[in-house]
């Protein structure tokens, strides 16, 4: 085996790039990708497991730790072979640390510290928050300060980015996260999983304007609440089962309706509130196309610029991590130690 020298930052080096190979692992996607110079993606590769899941209604963490184990050198290797490079061409590695599922986070650990310790190559452990907020460098020219939408199954947080590695949590949910609700109303009115893209889809179709459900924008706080919304749901269900197609499309409308209205205004007011002129959307909610429509529409006389990643970079994906790591690594000189191996899975890890 080639006996590998560390390679640290672009300034510290005769390259002018540098290769990551990042591991995202923190729920049911198993994710390997390389990322050069924090930019420009040679790979990234995602092993659904939606079909294992679906089933139950939502993730089963055993199934999913489980699966990890199994597909994920098999994810490395396509991931470094689509990007036609050896291990030897990779000059840090990168995976998540948290939060997530501590069965799945470990997974990728383990993965990512066996190839550090083997091929002698510098390991970074990323937060997947972050990871889903630098989902929109590998796409936009874009620079901090901003204020980020982080919307996901687990994750509902207003964040404010002041630099590359300063953050500052200005509320989140006190129940349930924007994902979490789409999944039990789903659940509940038998779409399937994941709920997200399925109400989405089926919305279209729907008056948002059929049912007014409550909007719940807890003044004078930043933080957000969905667990009433969704109850709510549940009283009108049970009190009129859906009849028709069209009357389950115009529940699910005006049902996401509130949520987006919730997210958007919310978020605006706090951009504005705070004199921020670039507001960044994160994680899997992102995607949802109402949710980009409003934003686009009551943003226009504001001054804020708004960003959002391609759907892909908004799921789970090991590119957001690999993007991440450039960005702390660009100024700061990494070198291999088996130290860097000691850090432990974070479930509840924190930006």
């Amino acid at each position: 085996m080639q006996n590998l020298h560390l390679i640290t930052s672009l300034l510290q080096t005769n390259k002018d790039f540098m290769n990551i190979l990042a591991i995202e692992t923190s729920c049911d996607e198993a994710s390997a990708s390389v990322v050069q110079n924090g930019r420009k993606i040679l790979s990234n590769v995602i092993s659904s497991q939606i079909h294992i899941h679906a089933k139950y209604g939502g993730v089963v963490p055993e199934l999913a730790s489980r699966h990890h184990l199994e597909n994920i050198n098999f994810v490395v290797a396509e991931a470094l072979a689509k990007a036609r490079l050896r291990i030897n061409d990779i000059d840090t590695l990168a995976v998540t640390q948290g939060p997530g599922l501590v069965g799945s986070l470990l997974a990728g650990i383990m993965a990512a510290k066996t190839l550090s310790l083997i091929y002698r190559l510098p390991l970074l452990p990323i937060n997947h928050i972050e990871g889903h907020i630098y989902a929109n460098f590998l796409e936009h020219r874009i620079k901090p300060p901003f204020l980020a939408l982080v919307i996901s199954g687990g994750h509902t947080e207003l964040v404010i980015q002041r630099d590359h590695t300063h953050y500052k949590i200005l509320g989140r949910t006190r129940d349930d996260a924007v994902g979490e609700a789409y999944d039990k109303v789903a659940k509940l009115l038998d779409l399937g999983y994941p709920g997200g893209p399925v109400i989405d889809k089926l919305a279209k179709k729907g008056d948002p304007q059929y049912i007014k459900f409550p909007r719940p924008y807890l003044t004078g706080s930043y933080d957000f609440s969905f667990s009433g919304l969704k109850t709510s749901v549940v009283n009108y269900v049970s009190k009129h089962p859906a009849s028709s197609v069209q009357h389950l499309a115009d529940v699910v409308a005006s049902f996401q309706q509130a949520v987006i209205e919730v997210l958007v205004n919310k978020t605006i007011q706090t951009a504005l509130k705070l004199k921020m002129k670039k507001i960044v959307l994160a994680g899997g909610v992102a995607a949802n196309s109402a949710l980009r429509g409003l934003f686009t529409d009551k943003i226009r006389k504001t001054g804020i610029t708004l960003y959002y990643p391609s759907p892909v970079l908004c799921t789970d994906n090991a590119a957001m991590i690999g993007c991440a790591a450039y960005y702390r690594l660009k100024n700061k000189k990494l070198e291999y130690n088996q130290k860097m191996l000691t850090f432990k899975a974070a479930p509840n890890l924190q930006l």
